[in-house]
C-alpha cells in the first residue's frame, strides 16, 4: 500500500468513527470518493486503487471481537463507573490512543472492544483516589501474536487517566523484546521518540510520534529508552523523586535481577515518601509474559526465585500496588508449578483477584486457522532435514548445505513479497523467520548458507529478470517461477510476468540477519518508512520465539523439538493479523510439530471454554487455578518441569470432557495378542448379555454398556508392559481410579462404538463376531525402532473427529453445535469443529471407542511397510457433576524422562545459546 493509500485508509476510518450507525458497502465508497476530491488526494489514487481500498476497509469492518471471560475474587468492588461520574477519571491519554488506533484502520467494532475490556480490567485495579494502603493482583489471558501489547497499552493510558502515577513494564528477559516493547509504549502512550531523548540535538528530542501527534499538552516522564534500560544514574540526573513528577513515570525494564535490584535501590534512595519505608504514590505493574523467566526456560531456579522475590518486593515498596500478568498460555507455570495444592495460594503473585480471557477478533490468524481450518493451504511438511540439519545436533554441527525445503521457504518468500508487491503492499514490511536451532553458532552458519542462496537468486534476478519469457532459461529464475506455480499460482496477484517484473525491486531490499545474543546480532529496525517497507529473514531461536513482533510475517521455517507447551505457542511467531496477505503465509515443519500444535490448541480452547463456564458459576480465581492443575494435560507439563528431580511427583487429575487415547503402544509381541484377546472378549461379553450391535455407517455402535465390562476391559489392556507405564494418561491405575469413583452415578452406563474404515485399501479383518477394515496410522520410526509404536502425523489422533458424535441424537448434535458458535465472539462455526463440544452435551453417557491400526512404519521403493495389526482405544468422558471431581495420581518423572527424553534448553550448550 502507498504512502498515499495508507493515509486515504486511515482518514476514511476516523470519517467512519466520527458517524453513527452500521456503514454499508455504498457508504464506504461514498466517504473514499469525497476524500479523493480533496487537496491532499486530488489525483493521487485511481479508480482501481479505489475500489481495492473499499473491499480491504469492508473487510475489516466485518471483523467482530468478544469480550472475554472474567472470574473475580468474591470481594469485588467496582469503583470507575462513580469515579467518572465524580470527574476523577479523565479522557486524555485514552482518547489519544483510541485515535492512534483509528488512524491504523483497526475495525471499529475491535476499539470499542478494547475499550470495554480495558475498562474491565481498570475496574478490578485498585481506585488511586483510595489513600489506605492496598494491592490487588491479576492475570490477563490472551493468544500468542493476537495484541495483548495492544491491550495493556491501552490499559496503562486509562490507568495513567485514573490517577496511576507510577508505571512499570516488566518486558521479557532479551533486550531486543524490551527494546520493541519501549517502541510499543513510546508510539501508545508517550507520544515521543524516547531514543532521541538522549540527543543533543533539541529537536531531535522532541520527535513527536504516535498519540503525540493527537495532544500535546501533556507528556508521560520515561526513565527508560528504546536504546537502554533502567539506569540508576540516569533517572538520578533526571530529578531526585518520582512523586515530584506532574506527568505519570513510565518505565519499561527487562526481567532480570540486575535491572530489578538496581531499580529496587534506586526508589529507596530517593522516592520513600518522609517518615515511612514505602513509595507513596499509586503503582501499575505489567508482566509481560508472565510465565517467562520461569523453571522451564534456560534460567536456573535460584534465579526464578530471584526475580519473583524483587517483583515482589518492588511491588510491597508500594502503599498502592497493582500486578497484571498478561500471558498466552494458560498452562502458566503460576498455576501448576508449586509442589503442593496449599502452596499455590499461598505465591505472593499468584492472580487471586481477577483472571480475564481475551478474546482474539475475528480475523486472528491463529492456531484453529493455521493447524485445523486450512492446514493444507498454510502448511508444509519438513521430511529432508535429517541429513543435512538434523533436529537433534550440537554445537558444532557444520552447515555444509541447506535442506532442500529451507531452499524452497526462501524462494516461496522472495515470490510471495513479489506478489504482495503487485498488490500495493510494498510500503508494508515482510519477514521470514528461520528457527532451527538453539545454538547462536549453528544459526550464524545457516544466515551465511542463506545469504549465499540470497545472492545467487539476486545476481540471477539483476542480469535475467528484465529478460521477459527467455529469462526462465536462468536455473534461479525457473525455480522462482516453479514454486509461484506450484504455491501462488491462483493467488491474486497478476500472472507470472507481473511477479517476474517486481522480483528486482524485492532483491534490492532482502536482508538476511541474525537475531540472537551473539555479537552478530542485528536489530530487527523496522522503523524505516518509505516508499518500500522492511524485507527481511530473520535467522534465530529462542530470541525469536518469546514476545518479540515480527512485522508482515509471512513464511516461517521452524525446526526445533520441543514439547513444552508455552515454548511451542510462544515460538508460534507466526500467529497473529494477516490482513491482504493471509493467503500467502506459509509454515514449514515436521511432521510431529504440527500435531502438537493441533492438540496444544484444542487444549487451551478447552481452558478458555472453561474460563467463560466458570464465569457463569461465579467462580473464584483459586478454582480456575485448581481446574489448570488439575487439566489432563497439565500432568505432561507439570512433569517435563520436574523431570530433573527423578522423585515421584504428587498430582490431582480430572478427566471431565476429556479425550484419552492410546497414541502411544510398546511393541510387545505377547502384551499386544492379550490386548486383542481384551477386545475380543468385551465384544463376546456385550453379546452374550444381549446387547445390541447397531450397524453405523462408520463401524458399529453398542449403546448403555454397564461399566463392569469396561473395567474389566481397561484391566487386561496395556499400552506398556512396564510398571508404571511412561505416559502417564494411558496409564490403567489413573484411568480405573477416575471411572470407580463415579461408577455408580454419571459413568455407570457407557456406549461403545466399534469403528470401522471407510476406506477400500484393506481387507476387513474378523475380531469376534465382527469384520472390521483396520485404519493406516504413521507411526514415528524413531520410536519403532526403540520398540513403541507412537502415532505420528499431522494429526497424532488415533480416532477421528467424528467419532466423539456417536451416541447422541441429530437434536442433541444440532443444539452443541449451536451453543458451540454462540459461545465464539464471531459467532460462526470454524471448518473443523473440536470434539469438546460433544462432550458437553447436557446427559451423554461416557464413550469407548475400538479400533484395529495398521501401523505404517515406513517405505521401501515407494511401497509403504505395516507392521501387524494392533488394537487401539480411546475414551471420551463427558461432564462431571461430582465436585472436586479430581483422582490423585503420582507422576513418575523417570519413566516420564524413558518417554519424552530430556528438553532442549538454552542453558546446555555452555553460553553458545541464546
Amino acid at each position: 500500500m502507498t504512502p498515499e493509500l495508507s493515509s486515504l485508509e486511515g482518514m476514511t476510518a476516523m470519517y467512519m468513527a466520527s458517524q453513527a450507525g452500521p456503514h454499508t458497502a455504498q457508504s464506504i465508497r461514498d466517504i473514499i470518493a469525497q476524500l479523493r476530491t480533496t487537496p491532499m488526494f486530488a489525483g493521487k489514487i485511481k479508480d482501481g486503487e479505489a475500489e481495492e481500498l473499499a473491499r480491504l476497509i469492508e473487510e475489516k469492518y466485518g471483523i467482530s471481537m468478544g469480550l472475554g471471560a472474567i472470574v473475580d475474587a468474591e470481594d469485588f468492588r467496582p469503583w470507575l463507573h462513580d469515579a467518572r461520574i465524580n470527574g476523577k477519571v479523565r479522557d486524555y491519554y485514552w482518547s489519544r490512543y483510541r485515535s492512534l488506533l483509528n488512524q491504523k484502520g483497526l475495525p471499529k467494532s475491535v476499539i470499542d472492544a478494547t475499550d470495554e475490556v480495558t475498562d474491565r480490567i481498570l475496574d478490578r485495579l485498585g481506585d488511586p483516589d483510595n489513600k489506605s494502603r492496598w494491592s490487588r493482583k491479576g492475570m490477563v489471558v490472551g493468544h500468542v501474536q493476537s495484541g495483548k501489547t495492544a491491550n495493556y497499552t491501552g490499559l496503562i493510558c486509562k490507568a495513567a487517566d485514573a490517577g496511576y502515577q507510577v508505571i512499570i513494564v516488566i518486558a521479557g528477559i532479551h533486550n531486543n523484546l524490551r527494546n520493541q516493547t519501549q517502541m510499543r509504549i513510546d508510539e501508545g502512550f508517550i507520544g515521543r521518540d524516547t531514543g532521541r531523548l538522549a540527543s543533543s540535538n533539541k529537536a531531535q528530542r522532541q520527535k513527536i510520534i504516535g498519540v503525540g501527534k493527537f495532544d500535546q499538552r501533556e507528556f508521560p516522564v520515561s526513565l527508560t529508552n528504546t536504546f537502554k534500560d533502567f539506569n540508576k544514574a540516569t533517572a538520578t540526573t533526571n530529578t531526585s523523586q518520582v512523586g515530584q513528577y506532574k506527568a505519570p513515570v513510565v518505565l519499561v525494564i527487562k526481567k532480570n535481577s540486575n535491572t530489578l535490584k538496581n531499580l529496587l535501590e534506586w526508589l529507596k534512595e530517593h522516592s520513600l515518601s518522609q517518615g515511612s519505608q514505602m513509595v507513596k504514590e499509586p503503582m501499575l505493574l505489567i508482566d509481560d509474559e508472565a510465565d517467562n523467566a520461569s523453571i522451564n526456560t534456560g534460567y536456573s531456579r535460584d534465579e526464578v526465585t530471584r526475580i519473583n522475590g524483587q517483583i515482589r518486593e518492588l511491588l510491597q515498596l508500594f502503599e498502592r500496588s497493582c500486578y497484571v500478568g498478561y500471558t498466552a498460555t494458560p498452562f502458566a507455570n503460576i498455576f501448576i508449578d508449586p509442589d503442593t495444592d496449599d502452596e499455590v495460594f499461598s505465591q505472593d503473585l499468584f492472580p487471586r483477584h481477577f483472571i480475564i480471557g481475551l478474546d482474539a477478533p475475528s480475523n486472528y490468524f491463529g492456531a484453529q486457522k493455521v493447524f485445523l481450518d486450512a492446514r493444507n493451504q498454510h502448511v508444509r511438511l519438513i521430511d529432508d532435514n535429517e541429513d543435512v540439519l538434523p533436529i537433534k545436533h550440537n554445537i558444532n554441527h557444520p552447515v555444509d548445505a541447506l535442506p532442500g525445503s529451507l531452499v524452497r521457504a526462501v524462494r516461496s518468500f522472495i515470490v510471495a513479497r513479489a506478489i504482495r508487491n503487485v498488490r500495493g503492499q510494498q510500503a508494508a514490511h515482510a519477514s521470514m523467520l528461520v528457527n532451527a536451532s538453539r545454538f547462536t553458532s549453528v544459526q550464524g552458519r545457516l544466515r551465511s548458507r542463506i545469504s549465499d542462496l540470497v545472492g545467487r537468486i539476486r545476481d540471477a534476478v539483476s542480469v535475467d529478470a528484465g529478460k521477459g519469457t527467455s529469462a526462465l532459461r536462468n536455473p534461479e529464475i525457473a525455480a522462482l517461477h516453479a514454486v509461484w506455480e506450484e504455491e501462488f499460482g491462483e493467488a491474486d496477484g497478476g500472472g507470472w510476468s507481473t511477479v517476474q517484473a517486481r522480483l528486482h525491486e524485492v532483491m534490492v531490499a532482502l536482508r538476511v540477519i541474525e537475531v540472537n545474543a551473539s555479537r552478530r546480532s542485528q536489530a530487527l529496525d523496522y522503523d524505516q518508512g518509505g516508499e518500500h517497507g522492511v524485507t527481511v529473514i530473520a535467522v534465530g531461536g529462542f530470541s525469536l520465539s518469546r514476545g518479540l513482533t515480527l512485522e508482515g510475517l509471512m513464511i516461517s521455517y521452524f525446526l526445533r523439538n520441543s514439547i513444552m507447551y508455552d515454548t511451542l505457542m510462544q515460538m508460534g511467531r507466526w500467529f497473529g493479523y494477516r490482513m491482504g496477505y493471509e493467503d500467502l503465509c506459509r509454515i514449514w515443519m515436521p511432521a510431529a510439530g504440527v500435531g502438537w500444535y493441533a492438540h496444544i490448541h484444542e487444549a487451551m480452547d478447552d481452558l478458555q471454554a472453561q474460563l467463560k463456564r466458570m464465569e457463569l458459576a461465579k467462580a473464584t480465581p483459586e478454582q480456575f487455578g485448581l481446574a489448570v492443575r488439575s487439566h489432563p494435560e497439565s500432568l505432561i507439563v507439570t512433569a517435563r518441569n520436574k523431570m530433573g528431580s527423578g522423585k515421584p511427583l504428587p498430582m490431582k487429575v480430572g478427566l471431565a470432557e476429556s479425550l484419552v487415547e492410546t497414541t502411544r503402544i510398546v511393541v510387545d509381541a505377547a502384551q499386544l495378542a492379550r490386548n486383542m484377546q481384551a477386545g475380543m472378549d468385551l465384544l463376546e461379553g456385550m453379546q452374550a448379555e444381549g446387547y445390541e450391535f447397531e450397524p453405523r455407517s462408520r463401524g458399529h455402535l453398542v449403546r448403555g454398556v454397564a461399566v463392569g465390562l469396561i473395567d474389566a476391559f481397561l484391566r487386561a489392556f496395556r499400552a506398556d508392559s512396564a510398571s508404571p507405564p511412561a505416559d502417564p494418561l494411558t496409564d490403567p491405575k489413573l484411568i480405573r481410579d477416575y471411572i470407580e469413583a463415579r461408577a455408580n452415578s454419571e459413568l455407570k452406563s457407557w456406549d461403545v462404538f466399534i469403528a470401522s474404515s471407510t476406506r477400500s485399501e484393506f481387507d476387513p479383518v474378523p475380531l469376534a463376531h465382527l469384520s472390521l477394515v483396520p485404519f493406516e496410522r504413521s507411526v514415528d520410526a524413531d520410536d519403532h525402532a526403540r520398540g513403541v509404536f507412537t502415532i505420528s502425523g499431522v494429526s497424532r489422533r488415533v480416532g477421528s473427529s467424528e467419532d466423539e458424535r456417536e451416541g447422541l441424537t441429530e437434536e442433541q448434535i444440532k443444539a452443541a453445535l449451536d451453543r458451540y458458535k454462540n459461545e465464539r465472539a464471531d459467532k460462526t462455526l470454524p471448518k473443523t469443529i473440536s470434539p469438546r463440544v460433544y462432550r458437553s452435551v447436557p446427559g451423554r453417557r461416557p464413550l469407548m471407542i475400538l479400533r484395529l491400526v495398521r501401523p505404517k512404519i515406513g517405505e521401501v521403493d515407494g511401497r509403504p511397510q505395516y507392521a501387524p495389526d494392533i488394537l487401539a482405544w480411546g475414551l471420551s468422558f463427558p461432564s462431571s457433576s461430582i465436585t472436586g471431581g479430581t483422582v490423585e495420581y503420582v507422576v513418575n518423572t523417570v519413566r516420564m524422562r524413558e518417554m519424552f527424553g530430556e528438553e532442549e534448553t538454552e542453558e546446555e550448550a555452555q553460553g553458545d545459546t541464546e
